[in-house]
């Protein structure tokens, strides 16, 4: 049996690569149905979805903006998945650990170039998402309380927290809107259009920026981490079977505590992408959902680097296709644009092992006749 539970006849590929396919497909079949019944072309509106997220340099700009939130809290979930947790607590940890981030930056910014910074930005971040995903790692681990009930109420109390903190404490003097004051000038981090701009090249402003190489050296880390290191090996060892694991000597508590730790401190990576890099200073509500649709995220991209980096892309790519999408066609309104991202959530996560046994059980018989006639 393979870590999927599937029968070794059955090549990796299929549940890789075709079986995510073959949702995919479908969730676009049935959102072409949705914009043909409020009367819009749906090969014209697949189009303007694609030429919207990779049409130009500006649109593949933003949908890598995207896909950075979507790494970070896709990388986030996997960990904790490979350890047999469902952390759901993306969004508050992300919300927390960029509190961490803007918090340097007001603190410091003043004294320090971004430069030097930055790795403390970073270790910020990764220090806040990590200590707010501790407490209910701990309970689950020391006190049996189920980790999916502990980290949805987390979620709601770490955006209590940021209401109090921004409207009683980090609130601009003299403002009513619950923002901080803007980061100085050196203390964000740069983007591709002051990158460019540094070489010469004038270009339009775009949110893209360096956290998004970070991003992808996080994808390196985690796979190194999760495959090639001992503490990987125990925390998919839990994961698999935490009965066989106390077997062999290895701490279940101590590895889910492990294992949440650094899955919060993923997720406190989006306060890079999105305080220091394009709001620029500290404010409400700029989680937007990342956290939620990181689950996704991981799940169609199999838990693993690379597919999660697939799946992040397009769920970018829904992002702003979807955007230019409702704004070339008046009858797709936004919430028609929320309702094709529902569907591909709903088969690449909720359902997506409506198509596996059919696909795999073809494969099966496929294998079978090609044994039985070598064997003749």
């Amino acid at each position: 049996m393979s870590s999927f539970g599937k029968p070794a006849d059955v090549p990796r590929w299929v549940s890789l690569g075709l079986v995510p396919l073959v949702n995919l497909i479908a969730a676009f079949i049935l959102a072409g149905l949705v914009v043909l019944v409020i009367g819009e072309d749906p090969i014209r509106a697949v189009q303007l979805l694609i030429s919207g997220a990779f049409g130009s340099f500006v649109n593949i700009s933003f949908t890598l903006y995207y896909a950075t939130n979507f790494i970070f809290t896709g990388l986030a979930f996997a960990v904790a998945f490979h350890c047999g947790l469902f952390n759901i607590g993306s969004e508050g940890q992300a919300y927390i650990g960029g509190l961490g981030v803007g918090l340097v930056c007001l603190w410091l910014g003043a004294f320090l170039p971004w430069p030097v910074l930055l790795p403390i930005a970073i270790v910020a971040g990764c220090l806040f998402g990590a200590a707010w995903a501790f407490i209910p790692a701990y309970l689950q681990a020391k006190r049996g309380s189920h980790i999916v009930i502990t980290t949805i109420m987390f979620n709601y109390i770490a955006s209590a927290v940021m209401v109090y903190l921004m409207v009683n404490v980090l609130i601009a003097p003299g403002q009513q809107s619950p923002e901080s004051v803007p980061f100085e000038d050196w203390a964000t981090l740069p983007t591709v259009t002051e990158m460019l701009a540094a070489i010469g090249v004038p270009f339009r402003r775009v949110p893209l920026n360096l956290s998004f190489i970070w991003a992808l050296l996080c994808c390196v880390a985690v796979f190194f981490f999760i495959w090639r290191t001992r503490w990987g090996y125990e925390i998919r060892t839990v994961g698999a079977n935490p009965q066989a694991a106390v077997y062999g000597g290895i701490s279940v508590s101590r590895n889910m505590i492990l294992a949440m730790a650094i899955s919060g401190a993923l997720s406190g990576f989006v306060g890079l992408n999105e305080i220091m890099a394009v709001q620029e200073r500290l404010l409400l509500n700029y989680v937007a959902g990342y956290g939620f649709v990181g689950i996704a995220v991981s799940l169609m991209g199999r838990n693993h680097p690379v597919g999660i980096v697939l799946a992040a892309i397009l769920f970018g790519a829904l992002y702003q296709g979807g955007a230019e999408l409702a704004f070339e066609m008046p009858l797709i309104t936004r919430e028609v644009v929320v309702v094709i991202q529902g569907l591909v959530i709903l088969f690449a996560a909720a359902l997506e092992n409506m198509f596996r046994d059919p696909i795999e059980n073809f494969f099966k018989r496929r294998g079978a006749r090609a044994e039985a006639v070598a064997a003749e």
